[in-house]
């Protein structure tokens, strides 16, 4: 678990670093008689949009070599898993205050400019084309929303082969996203005469993981997955990983039937999953009362 463990500890110390920043806060919002107020809104941080991930992993270990099949599945979640959390800790971040800059105008006050210029960036992300505010809101809505982590690491593990495809280990692409551009990737050995698209590389692991994410928020393909976490939303305020595979028809020319992996496969790992999980916050717990001690 050594990524998983490298990856928690630098997430503790981060957290150590804001805690008095944290706590300042917390403080001037106490001084507002009314909770979430404009004044309150504006003193606070806005959460980061396109700024790189805490970690930058460049490497990719030899998953192949781990002849243990749990065990493998163990590390390769354990990789992955960081990278996910802090993407959808963003995400969850981000959707917060929007539902905040969303009150405050439907309360009949207006964004400055400093809510105005981190809107721009955040439509310029999620590629939102609407120039009515309230339409804004409403797509964002939909797109500005957590992929669930299982889902994620499933897809992974589906499209890399536990982390051991070339796309995986020489171009750290465990999802498969394509790019169109000349030398932007690595060419399929099955790609058909006439085709231009190439796997793409990417820069780090996590930078794979946040590029896979902002794709299912974004493109049209998957709009119905979008309206389906949504409509789950609202009636349950939690996403499941297993409701959204149905929106992922688009992802394969598999069609179902690469829904219906993809569900089997949730099901057969979720134990190993949460065990994984279990063990990275058992981990950043230790890592908090050494840092308070």
């Amino acid at each position: 678990m050594k990524w998983f463990v490298r990856s928690a500890a630098a997430l503790v110390v981060a957290a150590a670093i804001a805690v008095p920043f944290v706590q300042h806060s917390g403080q001037d919002a106490q001084r507002d008689d009314t909770a979430g107020s404009p004044s309150q809104i504006e003193r606070q941080s806005q959460p980061p949009i396109d700024q790189p991930l805490s970690q930058q992993t460049k490497f990719v270990p030899a998953f192949a070599d781990i002849y243990d099949v749990t065990e493998r599945k163990r590390e390769f979640f354990a990789y992955l898993l960081p990278a996910i959390d802090e993407v959808n800790q963003r995400i969850t971040e981000q959707r917060a205050y929007l539902n905040q800059l969303q009150n405050k105008v439907e309360q009949g006050g207006s964004l400055n400019q400093r809510e105005q210029r981190w809107m721009e960036t955040i439509l310029s992300y999620y590629r939102v084309d609407e120039e009515q505010l309230q339409e804004q809101f409403a797509v964002l809505n939909r797109r500005v929303d957590i992929v669930p982590g299982t889902l994620v690491l499933i897809q992974a593990a589906n499209e890399s082969g536990w982390g051991t495809s070339r796309f995986a280990t020489q171009g750290l692409n465990f999802f498969g996203q394509w790019c169109w551009t000349d030398g932007c990737g690595i060419v399929p050995g099955s790609r058909p005469d006439g085709e231009r698209y190439e796997v793409r590389r990417f820069d780090s692991m996590e930078a794979s993981v946040e590029s896979f994410i902002r794709n299912l928020n974004t493109h049209f393909a998957y709009a119905e997955l979008r309206q389906m976490r949504l409509e789950e939303r609202e009636q349950e305020d939690s996403v499941s990983s297993t409701t959204l595979t149905a929106g992922l028809m688009s992802y394969s020319e598999r069609g179902q039937d690469y829904i219906d992996e993809l569900n089997q496969m949730i099901r057969i790992n979720r134990p190993i999953i949460e065990d994984v999980r279990d063990e990275g916050l058992q981990v950043e717990a230790e890592g908090t009362a050494t840092v308070d001690s």
